[in-house]
């Protein structure tokens, strides 16, 4: 039987206002389609205008933005030239979203329950009970337990995973023809990551919707998908069933890019601990409580102890929810509310945060965000401060002409190389990455 088609990209170009190009492109005339009832994957390297691609077809891109050319066509009807409110009826009505950041896509003073129910109101004449129903049922859905609790929650109550499973519960909740998924399993554990998996794929099984899912990771791509799309510097290289550009690839950056495995690190480890934590204990205050003595506290971490060694890359895992980003919080000293032993070796612990949009100024533009930390070292002179900051561009990937972007003009991908080069800047002996 043949398969209908639901999206047509046709000639897609998108690009941001340039100092020096007039225009730069990241997105360079594209043509794929999304079929009835099909998966299909999109993958590549950060900066390859994989996201992009996604909010052109969402009608979210940002207002620097520019479609330069091409037409998105939802079963014929070109929906880039759509005014505004005939967009938004498609907006979670016949597409939605689950972006690779939620703590930035998340109203961080609006409860989960109202959040996760909004699209209902818009789109359907539920009452509020119903939608409530609704609701709760789609947060267990996607593996969160005690819903009508996490209803009345905020975001910044959520751990990472937890706030990316509320917000494919969003996306999941009018059962949309067309789901898109950017890096939706990037911060979650791998259980997590599994149940995920599971859950989209079931949706896509019962209630036969389409699914755009966007990924770096090949194993999850082989796992979900039935096509792939291969781009590459704002351009698709290659296309095809997951089986062939996986196992047969003919682009010269496919073949690298099926056939890159990590590199096995060296030995270089000392046997001096460089950081030593015993029997420690982390503390949050009692929601709703004001804070007048400990008995208005919580423990959140107990009696926690290790060692890490001078070289040592030190792996801590588990659940989302179990502790350990507030580890984390606790060792860069954002959190001072702990007991027991917690002796860093001098050292002044830097962070890479799970969220890289949250943690990069919008206001600043790059070169001026990596040389906060060269000024903090008293670094006066400017020339060298712009010297340092393009070798660490170079150092993460990148080149120079990001020191004059901001944040909202790059992928996640390259938002996070940039939050790794902030916490490189110092040459500090201690990195945590969240």
């Amino acid at each position: 039987m043949e398969q209908k088609t639901l999206i047509e990209v046709r000639d897609l170009t998108v690009g941001f206002p340039s100092e020096k190009d007039g225009i730069h492109t990241v997105v360079d005339h594209i043509n794929f389609d999304i079929n009835e009832g099909e998966i299909v994957g999109i993958v590549g390297e950060s900066g390859s205008g994989k996201s992009m691609t996604a909010l052109s077809i969402m009608g979210l891109l940002n207002k620097d933005a520019v479609i330069m050319d091409g037409q998105v066509r939802l079963r014929g009807t070109d929906i880039l030239n759509m005014d505004r409110d005939d967009r938004r009826k498609i907006q979670g009505d016949d597409m939605s979203m689950v972006f690779q950041e939620p703590m930035t896509s998340l109203n961080p003073v609006m409860r989960i329950g109202d959040q996760v129910g909004e699209v209902l109101k818009l789109h359907t004449k539920f009452s509020d009970d119903e939608i409530d129903a609704r609701v709760a049922e789609a947060l267990t859905s996607v593996g969160l337990k005690k819903p009508e609790e996490l209803m009345r929650s905020y975001p910044h109550q959520l751990s990472g995973g937890m706030r990316q499973r509320v917000m494919i519960a969003m996306a999941i909740i009018n059962q949309p023809d067309l789901i898109i998924c950017d890096e939706p399993t990037t911060a979650l554990d791998v259980t997590v990551q599994a149940q995920i998996l599971a859950l989209l794929k079931k949706i896509h099984r019962e209630k036969g919707c389409s699914i755009l899912f966007i990924s770096h990771d090949l194993n999850v791509i082989k796992e979900i998908c039935q096509r792939v799309i291969v781009m590459y510097h704002g351009t698709i290289v290659e296309q095809g069933s997951v089986e062939k550009v996986m196992y047969s690839p003919e682009h010269a950056y496919t073949k690298k890019l099926v056939a890159s495995i990590p590199e096995q690190l060296s030995e270089n480890v000392s046997k001096d601990p460089l950081i030593h934590v015993k029997d420690l204990n982390i503390y949050y205050r009692t929601a709703g409580k004001i804070f007048t003595s400990r008995k208005d506290r919580m423990v959140y971490v107990k009696d926690l102890s290790f060692d890490i060694y001078k070289g040592e890359i030190f792996g801590l895992v588990g659940e989302s929810g179990c502790g350990k980003t507030t580890v984390a919080k606790a060792l860069t000293g954002l959190n001072t509310d702990i007991e027991g032993v917690m002796d860093l070796g001098g050292t002044r612990p830097q962070m890479v945060f799970q969220d890289p949009f949250s943690s990069l100024n919008p206001a600043m533009k790059i070169g001026k965000i990596l040389e906060e930390p060269l000024k903090l070292a008293g670094i006066k002179d400017k020339a060298e401060r712009r010297r340092q900051v393009n070798e660490v561009l170079l150092d993460i990937g990148l080149d120079e002409s990001f020191a004059g972007r901001y944040a909202r003009e790059l992928s996640g991908g390259q938002r996070q190389r940039i939050a790794i080069g902030l916490a490189l800047m110092r040459g500090e002996k201690f990195i945590i990455a969240d």
